[in-house]
């Protein structure tokens, strides 16, 4: 492989950890808030304190306008080729862009409060808490501004430690004004004052990184910067808000075909995929600025980094995929209880939607983001959101929840397949299918040791953290037995690694292991 490309893997790698480290610290953090709010505040206020921050969550997704994988491409861009004065003007202009809507949106929020919380929320005395929450609008847009900024300029340890100022500031300001006797309102503040800390100390970090590569005497075109990001986010845009729609969508059809009973139990399923998100979503924020380094001219480039990129995420997400699948009856028993046994096969078939991960189901939408192709993302979230407002009210009509995760999966895998499509005729991108194919092998058949091992019948509690370390660790003696991973590879892997130390002390021993596996049959 091209040092250029180990470069950007090394790039990708090191932000992909801390982004996953810093997800997974920060949401450990806020479940750890949120349950102690829970418990203090009492069913009945939790749920105003939950209602009221419906609204100021629904209408920040209006303020996103796309410019924040924007900020993420262009400034990964930018810094690759040396621009650094452009860079930290499409930072400050994307920043000015996103407030100004945020300041649009709250006052609309704050001056509507009374008709959303009557019309909406069918609850005229929640408008107080509504009007205390919209402030928090204004202070999100530029705390995720932050973080778009951060993760474009290979600083994702900035990202994950705003994330985690912003956790720890809620967590802790919500539970002591709750204690101090403020109930809903208390909890609110706590939320509210956690973004304004978090923006802070993001937007004073950024301030510092970008300040000396200002220039007051650079003259500029400050329309062609602004078109430049709208012409590049509008698609993107547009695919959140379609996205956005799919919920509330699904709840409509749940409402319909299916009891309240059903309905808890989905979302309780849908809970769990939370667990897989704190992996994929990072990788997928990782890959964006790695593919908007590469020269969308040289093809022979983007084809590589993509196959390792597709291959490498595959092994990560596969495994856990099936692992879920396997103990799904043990952890819902163990998190819910047993009243919530519909809940595993739902949460199986949830994770089905993952097995579409060899066919780019993670890789495809960073790749053509990363080449400002936005409008072939929009155009597969179109494909998507069709297939499922026809699907889903037959299926869930015949089949119930299974049906409605069905009508999704199906609609997941219409969209990667007409990405991978466009992949393969616009830019030549050939998938590692003899790899890809092994991965999926190896995947099914490490799950016979851990179904033989459902047999001894030990409480779930056991069950979980035995069975899991016995499925990863037949995966990591079969994975080179099968070669899909070569020495030469493993040699690489390494050093992709090495320059982060907490990732290297994991890493490490894994692939010496894997390494040694193949020198052994080598010697034979």
């Amino acid at each position: 492989m091209a040092d250029e490309l180990i470069k950007v893997a090394e790039d990708s790698a090191r932000s992909g950890f801390f982004l996953i480290s810093g997800t997974a610290l920060s949401t450990v953090i806020l479940a750890i808030g949120s349950i102690l709010t829970g418990r203090f505040l009492g069913p009945e206020l939790y749920g105003q304190y939950t209602l009221a921050l419906v609204i100021p969550s629904l209408l920040l997704t209006f303020t996103d306008l796309g410019i924040n994988q924007g900020i993420t491409k262009f400034t990964a861009s930018l810094k690759s080729k040396g621009e650094t004065k452009r860079l930290a003007r499409i930072i400050e202009y994307g920043l000015l862009l996103r407030a100004s809507t945020g300041i649009a949106i709250f006052i609309i929020n704050y001056v509507f409060a009374d008709i959303f919380s009557s019309f909406f929320l069918q609850r005229p005395d929640l408008a107080f808490y509504i009007r205390i929450a919209s402030t928090s609008i204004l202070f999100q847009v530029i705390f995720s501004t932050a973080t778009s900024a951060f993760v474009g300029l290979d600083k994702t340890e900035y990202n994950a430690l705003s994330a985690n100022v912003q956790a720890l500031a809620k967590t802790i300001i919500s539970i002591s004004l709750v204690l101090l006797g403020f109930g809903v309102a208390g909890a609110i503040i706590g939320y509210v004052t956690s973004y304004i800390v978090a923006a802070i100390a993001g937007i004073a970090l950024l301030f510092l990184m970008i300040r000396e590569k200002q220039d007051v005497k650079d003259s500029y075109n400050i329309s062609d910067d602004l078109k430049t990001l709208m012409r590049y986010g509008a698609p993107l845009y547009i695919s959140v808000l379609l996205t956005s729609f799919v919920p509330l969508y699904q709840n409509f059809i749940l409402a319909i075909f299916t009891t309240d009973t059903d309905i808890g139990n989905y979302k309780a399923a849908a809970n769990f995929t939370a667990l897989v998100a704190v992996l994929s979503v990072p990788i997928t924020t990782a890959l964006l600025p790695a593919f908007s380094k590469l020269d969308s001219e040289t093809n022979n480039k983007i084809e590589g980094f993509f196959k390792l990129a597709n291959k490498y995420t595959a092994m990560i997400i596969l495994p856990i995929a099936f692992l879920l699948i396997l103990l799904s009856n043990e952890i819902v028993e163990i998190v819910y209880g047993s009243t919530y046994q519909p809940a595993s096969l739902f949460l199986a078939i949830f994770c089905l939607t993952y097995f579409l991960v060899g066919l780019g189901y993670l890789t495809l939408s960073s790749f053509f983001n990363g080449l400002g192709e936005t409008k072939t993302t929009l155009k597969a979230s179109i494909i998507a959101l069709i297939a499922l407002i026809v699907l889903s009210p037959a299926l869930t009509k015949t089949y119930s929840v299974p049906g409605l995760i069905i009508a999704s999966l199906i609609a997941s895998t219409a969209s990667t397949i007409y990405g991978a499509y466009i992949a393969r005729k616009n830019f030549q991108i050939k998938f590692d299918v003899r790899s890809i194919v092994r991965i999926y092998l190896i995947s099914a058949v490490c799950s016979i040791p851990l179904l033989v091992f459902h047999f001894t019948h030990l409480p779930a509690l056991f069950n979980v953290p035995i069975g899991g370390l016995l499925y990863l660790i037949t995966y990591a003696t079969l994975t080179p037995l099968a070669g899909i991973m070569t020495i030469p590879e493993i040699q690489m892997a390494k050093r992709i690694t090495q320059k982060i130390p907490l990732l290297k002390l994991f890493a490490k021993p894994l692939l010496k292991y894997e390494e040694n596996i193949l020198r052994m049959i080598k010697k034979k």
